[in-house]
């Protein structure tokens, strides 16, 4: 039996921000802004989520793996390999950026 695509993830993550929003790349890490709390592992869910929903994946195939505390995180994304991920996520952000552009 096959093991299920993983992809690992950088992740910078700013909780309580004012809001929720992929921001981009900065040095080798995704930036993250959750207007979540990091009490009890509310901002790691949102972070989760937000992945998730970006990536088109169900929640559940998104978890931390390192850094459970801390800003910067490693995630952990089943079912995709690292370059669909990327591939999800610049499209994600890039559909974002076009939806906020003023008309």
């Amino acid at each position: 039996m096959t093991q299920p695509a993983t992809a690992h993830l950088r992740v910078r993550v700013q909780p309580n921000a004012s809001r929720a929003e992929i921001a981009g790349w900065y040095d080798g890490a995704l930036r993250v802004r959750t207007t979540a709390s990091p009490v009890r592992g509310q901002a790691n869910r949102a972070v989760a989520e937000m992945l998730a929903r970006a990536m088109g994946i169900p929640q559940s195939g998104v978890s931390v793996v390192r850094g459970r505390g801390a800003r910067e995180k490693i995630m952990e994304i089943v079912g995709i390999d690292d370059s669909e991920m990327l591939r999800r996520l610049d499209e994600s952000m890039a559909y974002h950026k076009r939806a906020a552009a003023p008309c």
